[in-house]
């Protein structure tokens, strides 16, 4: 290729390219020598010099573009260099070859030099010029100049001579293009005033100012990046910089852009929800399909084109094959077509590689938008959804919308476009086919007709599977959401095991089909993965039969097409099954969208100011279910006034209908007729309370702004000042799920805090005085009721006699109905039903006056044992301050190898792993055969003789294609069954380890957390991580088949794999910090979102009755682009690394093929070359495809590492420990033996019990009253060990709790706790979950309990369904059932916390009667805030601040008038005096 061209003149050598380059190889070395020198001067003079000088990052314009552009003419050069040792095995040994060879050294060499001079410049330089150094700016300009001047002279020269080495045009175009570039640097520099403001702002970034700055917004980079940059995803480099110098938090990844933030798509899905519906709310599965494509047509539009493009442009390379193989056997057309070939397959690939990440990025984009949109639309729906509705949906299957259902959706944008585009490249696949095989396409498209048929009954089965799948993962997160709410009751029962056995079971069901699915799948994998070799066998041995020859270039286009078809083809199960799993969730939001809102309708809302009325009820009959019948109306013919300001009191028995008076008052009832009227604005305070995790303070604010004023006199009201103050970070501090870490009555408190602070018209108590004691009920009534909403207008439900005198007005229900109304006096001779309340409490309050009566004058004060060594103990143990629910634990880091080689031995201890990657190898061996083969017994051309025979090749080409086969059904047959066994196991231990945790961890952690953990998490062990591992593992073999096959045929491309290589791996650890940081985000910002979610639907009535949804929609909102940021940037920096990935493959691939048509003719095979090419056409794609899949791997297995977190928590204590069994008689006494008793929740928490010591006699009843949050309720953790003393011991009978198994313990104990739970089910499942006794047994507890009446009632007598938290039961009755509980248990040990209520004085002594009756030899340890509930007790027991106060009988306690106990006593008999009704009329 070179030549010797003759001067003709004396000046016709500067027209010479040979002797240009001579010249620019000796000024290149000279240069490299001057730059060496400087080099090693300026070391020298540092190394003198004893000064450090700080690094610091200089405003150098385009500083990485700059690196970038010498490492690049570095590593071309070097190519160069390789080039030339292909031209010497032509021609051999010339003149103009050394200086070729030497101008590509030197220039290696001196561009390398300048990358490493320009990096050590911005790492130790003290200069604070912006501009490069004044040597390097000379040399880019000279660079420029003398390549623009070789180019104009390889022109000129050509012209002449006709004759030019391609080398040299390609180098100097090369050198010009990026010589322009680096002189435009060197000639431009930023502005002294910019370098000087980069250079101020970098102190800066590293002082504690920056946390201002960090806690603002990062505005959009996507949105404000410019062309180049969203083309290249540089957009990303300032996200993936900073995540490689820390671990990145939520605050550093940017928002969102506007089109992109469920703010902006949320309204516009409504609107056209709302559109399709027409306004009738029964949006279609269909209607819903269209809004979602209608806030993504634009990307899909976009998609569909950049998918096309793509496409296209793949079978360039299958087009071009057979060119390139007759050329590479000598069969040039034209001058130069090697070269316009290889240009042809690189620009192909460049171009297909943009479009393919570009259409992959859109097609996520869309998906997040979508997901987010039908996120905020689900939690919508769960603000507005009727109470008949939601007892028909549970709030574990509306969180499976949100983080299932909604996911499925967002998924399917990646197969959006498979099932159209399956038809353009069937269609360009057949037409190259006809091209090269005439009319064996035929039979190709006969073949591939049959595999799509194919996929219409499996896509049924995998439908089939899939709803099977989704509703078995329904029910199990039902179940797993009500129990982690109830964990505290199930443990006190020694229950959880029992209930643990009932998820197992669940999750049996649901196993069951993932193991049908799993099977399926591998089945389908094995159909599709077979394919493309039943179409290619069709194809060949049709072209034998009807005698069409096989060329090699012509079955190397096949065999290219082949594996074009290969993937969309084998894409089919997985868009079947993406599309009916899509269609399945799309039908359950719809369904959901679909169900009953609460009627907006039902109350008529009246302005302020219209009129004197506030609340009017006029024949209003209501019912939950709205289709009720007049027979079943939960409240009839009710009729009320209530003017402005004015008192009204509702009283009645249990199950009366009190709690729905109010709810049919908020509109939460359907109104079956009547009308309802309210004037002005509500605040609701709900019989069970309800806490959004958080500060105190925003609790009580509720959205409100702060008034520091009406705040305090708030607390003061409410008796939360003291509270507060014992609280380490007083209402500062962070409230745990529910209120886990507060008391009964310190969050009814809260509760009334909350509405008094919204400052409304009008007010609905809900029996708020229950959960408190004597003295803190009747100073909220005094200063709550009586003073501070003095002038509002106030409903309240109480089984409190003594606080009804002071209403104005009086509703007495009975069934339903109001059967006496009117003020105290005027009413109590009117009717029995008031009087029969009335006269329960009289004869509860005639028990004190007989016991004050005996109490004989002048008696010795009562001893209290708040006895100097008791009180010594306080401050002995002092917990650091540290708030009990803390930031969710995330790992930071890389992922541990531990954690996958933990994962890989967890089926079968991982000896399935070896035969799959073995299954593996053989296919890849037996397919790189198979096409060899091919390729090896076809002729170049037709006048070449076949090495074999026609049917000697097919017959071959058939066994090896058999063998493929079944290593891919032996492939997916043991993939599917590690993957089942994999997922059984680590759910098993992760649920075994939660149900086994102690009670502080479901304490401190809200069940969102663990939720997420069980499904989402769950579900990528289920399904994806599994089929993420084998891909990652297969890519990797195949990728080394490719490089295999690429070296045989060109051994010297090893040298550029090599470099390429680590530049791959330099870029994968460059990118996986962040995105391993921003997976853990999502990972992390998923639990608030469904915890919010969870909050929302079990407060929805609290929400509504305060007119907040708008704020929690808008929190929500907030939520869902906090959990979608990490997602979306997790994606684009994903698809940055690809498309530079991809880049660097392509060029390797382009050098490969210049390599190949370098060499001269007959050093090799043209066929085996063109093989080589075939498989150098996936290079790219598998390249990639390894590092690709290496980090989303990182990412999925996070979901592994985070369920290995929870199959770690460290366990309570043994359920049983053999050696110190008590035995079955036990106890036969039940004394209870506290001694030095010191309880805290938690190491970091201050202690809540200080030093007890004292003695519950055996078959005595013992009272526990003190003011809440005196620690009453700790002390019955500590009886259960719920919570385990940090000093101090519990004996029963003489055996230490301590030293036997918790549920050795706990099955001997009874307790009805404070907060009575139902789980869904039955009535009997309810009574008897173990299945200890008999139905004859069951009725008699009811009937004991006084519910038996009301169970025979219903239909289903025990069989009566209970929804979820028993919600269709009121919670008087709630009570009863765990009544009914005890009654059937009937230990020796039996503890009443807070028993009575919930319930009316009438059923609390028939409560009281029916535990005298039954409990007779038994030890009764009560907590009650009703004094009469514990006067008929043997002994008191007063706490005061976790310390004994008083212990004694009452009776002796009475007799000191300035003792705690006589002090509630007094209080309650004066409260129930009426003295409020005298306190009101002042």
């Amino acid at each position: 290729m070179f030549y010797n061209s003759p001067m003709n003149t004396a000046t016709d050598f500067l027209l010479n390219p040979v002797f240009l380059h001579g010249c620019v190889a000796s000024i290149q070395f000279l240069f490299l020598l001057f730059i060496l020198v400087s080099w090693v001067w300026k070391r020298f003079r540092i190394d003198r010099s004893q000064t450090v000088v700080a690094k610091r990052s200089f405003g150098y314009l385009c500083f990485k573009q700059t690196l970038f552009c010498s490492l690049v003419l570095s590593l071309f050069n070097l190519v160069l260099c390789f080039l030339n040792n292909f031209y010497w095995y032509r021609n051999g040994w010339t003149y103009e070859k050394i200086v070729t060879l030497l101008h590509a050294v030197l220039g290696t060499l001196i561009w390398l030099f300048v990358s490493v001079y320009l990096h050590t410049l911005v790492s130790n330089s003290s200069t604070q010029s912006s501009k490069y150094p004044f040597v390097l700016r000379v040399w880019w300009v000279f660079f420029f100049t003398v390549s623009c001047y070789s180019l104009v002279v390889d022109y000129i020269h050509y012209k002449k001579t006709h004759n030019l080495p391609s080398m040299f045009f390609v180098s100097d175009s090369v050198s010009s293009l990026l010589g322009l570039f680096l002189s435009f640097v060197g000639l431009s520099h930023k502005s002294q005033e910019e370098g000087q403001s980069h250079n101020l702002e970098e102190p800066l970034l590293n002082s504690r100012s920056d946390r201002v700055r960090g806690e603002s917004e990062i505005p959009s980079t996507y949105q404000n990046a410019s062309f180049f940059n969203l083309l290249t995803f540089s957009w990303m480099g300032s996200i993936i910089s900073k995540g490689n110098k820390k671990p990145l938090d939520l605050e550093d990844v940017p928002q969102l852009a506007d089109i992109d933030s469920v703010k902006q798509v949320f309204p516009i899905l409504l609107e056209k929800v709302q559109f399709l519906s027409n306004g009738n709310n029964q949006i279609t599965t269909f209607g819903l399909t269209k809004a979602l494509i209608y806030i993504v047509w634009k990307e899909v539009v976009i998609t569909g084109f950049l998918a096309l493009a793509s496409s296209l442009l793949s079978f360039v390379g299958p087009y071009l094959i057979d060119t390139f193989v007759r050329y590479l056997n000598g069969q040039k057309d034209y001058k130069y077509q090697g070269f316009i070939l290889v240009a042809t397959f690189f620009i192909s690939k460049v171009v297909g590689c943009f479009t393919q990440r570009h259409w992959w990025f859109k097609l996520q984009q869309a998906g997040i938008r979508a997901r987010s949109a039908l996120v905020a639309m689900i939690y919508q729906k769960g603000l507005t959804i009727s109470g008949q509705s939601k007892q028909g949906n549970s709030s574990g299957e509306m969180i499976n919308l949100m983080a299932v259902d909604a996911e499925r959706v967002a998924f399917y944008a990646w197969h959006m476009h498979d099932f159209w585009l399956l038809l353009v490249q069937v269609g360009v696949a057949l037409a190259l086919l006809y091209k090269n095989l005439g009319l064996a396409a035929i039979a190709s498209l006969v073949a591939t007709i049959f595999v799509l048929l194919a996929n219409l009954p499996l896509g049924n089965i995998q439908e089939k599977i899939q709803d099977d799948l989704m509703k078995s993962k329904d029910n199990r997160m039902k179940a797993t959401s009500e129990i982690l709410r109830n964990m505290r009751i199930l443990k006190l029962q020694g229950w959880e095991m029992k209930f643990l056995s009932k998820i197992i079971k669940l999750r049996d069901e649901e196993e069951n089909a993932l193991k049908k699915y799993m099977y399926t799948l591998s089945l389908t994998s094995f159909i599709f993965w077979g394919a493309p070799i039943v179409v290619a066998v069709v194809t060949f041995a049709t072209c034998l039969f009807f005698g069409i020859p096989l060329e090699s270039g012509k079955v190397l286009s096949a065999l290219a097409t082949f594996k074009i078809l290969q993937e969309p083809i084998y894409n089919i199960p997985d868009s079947i099954s993406a599309f009916f799993q899509t269609k399945v969730s799309l039908n359950r939001i719809a369904t959901y969208l679909r169900l009953t809102d609460i009627d907006s309708n039902a109350i008529d809302k009246v302005p302020p100011g219209s009129s004197d009325v506030a609340v009017e009820i006029i024949n209003g009959n209501f019912a939950w279910d709205a289709n009720a019948s007049s027979s079943n109306l939960t409240l009839k013919d009710i009729n009320i006034r209530v003017n402005h300001g004015m008192r009204v009191a509702v009283c009645g028995t249990v199950g009366s209908g009190k709690s729905s008076l109010l709810s049919c008052i908020l509109g939460e009832v359907s109104k079956i007729s009547g009308s309802v009227k309210v004037e002005g604005k509500k605040a609701y305070v709900a019989q069970s309370p309800w806490i959004q995790s958080g500060k105190i303070e925003d609790n009580i604010l509720f959205g409100r702004e702060m008034d520091r004023e009406r705040y305090d006199n708030v607390l003061e009201a409410c008796s939360l000042k003291k509270d507060l103050e014992i609280l380490s970070f007083g209402d500062q501090t962070v409230i745990g799920e529910r209120g886990i870490n507060l008391s009964g009555g310190q969050k009814q408190r809260i509760q009334i805090a909350r509405a008094l602070y919204q400052d409304a018209d009008i007010y609905l108590f809900d029996d708020p005085f229950s959960a408190v004691d004597a003295h803190t009920g009747s100073h909220l009534f005094k200063e709550c009721m009586l003073q501070f909403l003095d002038s509002k207008t106030v409903i309240y439900i109480t089984h409190q006699v003594e606080f009804l005198p002071a209403a104005d007005l009086i509703q007495v229900l009975k069934d339903g109905r109001i059967t006496q109304a009117g003020k105290y006096n005027d009413i109590l001779n009117s009717g029995s039903d008031f009087m029969d309340l009335v006269g329960a409490h009289k004869e509860a309050l005639s028990a004190i006056d007989s016991m004050e009566t005996n109490v004989q004058e002048g008696t010795t004060s009562s001893k209290k044992n708040t006895n100097d060594t008791q009180n010594s103990k306080t401050d002995d143990i002092s917990g650091s301050k540290a708030q009990l629910v803390q930031e969710e634990e995330r790992e930071k880091g890389k992922v541990g190898f531990s954690v996958y080689w933990k994962y890989i031995n967890t089926a079968y201890g991982g000896t399935l792993a070896p035969f799959i990657v073995l299954a593996e190898i053989s296919f890849q061996i037996l397919q790189i055969g198979s096409s060899y083969w091919m390729t090896w017994g076809s002729p170049v051309s037709e006048s070449d003789p076949a090495p074999v025979t026609g049917s000697t090749l097919i017959m071959v080409y058939v066994v090896l294609s058999v063998g493929c086969a079944l290593c891919i059904l032996a492939r997916g047959l043991l993939l599917a069954t590690f993957a089942y066994k994999a997922a059984t196991l680590v759910f098993h231990k992760m649920h075994l380890s939660i149900f086994r945790s102690p009670m502080s961890f479901f304490d401190s952690t809200p069940s969102g957390r663990i939720l997420n953990r069980a499904s989402t998490d769950q579900s990528a062990v289920d399904m994806d991580i599994p089929n993420q591992l084998a891909i990652f593992v297969f890519t990797i073999i195949q990728l080394l088949g490719i490089i295999a096959v690429m070296s045989q045929a060109a051994w010297q491309v090893i040298f550029i794999f090599v470099p390429v290589g680590i530049m791959c791996i330099r870029l994968k650890q460059y990118y996986l910090p962040s995105a391993r940081e921003m997976s853990r985000l999502f990972g992390v910002c998923k639990g608030p979102l469904i915890q919010n979610f969870a909050e929302t639907i079990s407060g929805s009535t609290t929400i509504r009755s305060f007119d907040q949804q708008g704020r929690f929609q808008d929190t929500n909102l907030k939520l869902n682009d906090d959990f979608a940021r990490p997602k979306f940037h997790a994606i684009a920096a994903r698809e940055w690394l690809g498309i530079r990935l991809d880049m660097l493959s392509s060029f390797t691939f382009a050098v490969f093929l210049i390599f190949l048509i370098s060499i001269p003719e007959g050093t090799i095979d043209p066929s085996i070359a063109g093989l080589a090419a075939i498989y150098g056409l996936t290079l790219n794609t598998l390249q990639g495809l390894v590092l690709w899949t290496l980090t989303n791997l990182e990412n999925k297995i996070i979901s592994v590492e985070r369920i290995f977190q929870y199959s770690s928590i460290p366990s309570e204590p043994p359920l049983v420990i053999e050696s110190t069994r008590p035995d079955d008689q036990w106890p036969s006494q039940g004394e209870v033996d506290i001694r030095h008793l010191q309880v805290r929740y938690a190491p970091h928490m201050p202690l809540v019990l200080r030093g007890l010591t004292c003695t519950f006699k055996g078959g005595m009843k013992t009272g526990i009253v003190g003011r809440t949050g005196s620690g009453k309720s700790t002390l019955i953790q500590t009886l259960f060990r719920l919570v385990d003393p940090a000093a101090g011991e519990i004996l029963i009978d003489g055996i230490n709790i301590s030293t036997i198994g918790l549920h050795d313990l706990r099955s001997k104990l009874s307790i009805i706790p404070q907060d009575p739970t139902m789980f869904e089910g039955t009535i009997r499942s309810n009574l008897d979950p173990l299945k200890e006794y008999t139905d004859d047994k069951i009725w008699e507890a009811l009937d004991k309990c006084q519910l038996g009446d009301e169970v025979r009632s219903k239909e289903g007598k025990l069989d009566s369904s209970v929804t979820e938290n028993g919600e269709n039961w009121s919670v008087g009755q709630r009570q009863l059932v765990c009544l009914g509980r005890v009654l059937l248990k009937k230990t020796k040990v039996l503890v009443l916390d807070e028993a009575t209520a919930s319930v009316d004085t009438a059923t609390d002594g028939m409560i009281q009667q029916t535990l005298a009756q039954h409990f007779t030899d038994s030890t009764v340890i009560m907590i009650a805030h009703r004094i009469t509930s514990v006067l008929n007790s043997d002994m008191v027991l007063v706490l005061e601040q976790g310390l004994i106060d008083e212990y004694d009988s009452p009776t002796k306690l009475l007799e000191d008038e300035s003792s705690s106990f006589a002090k509630l006593v007094a209080e309650y008999s004066m409260r129930s005096n009426s003295s409020f009704e005298n306190l009101a009329a002042r």
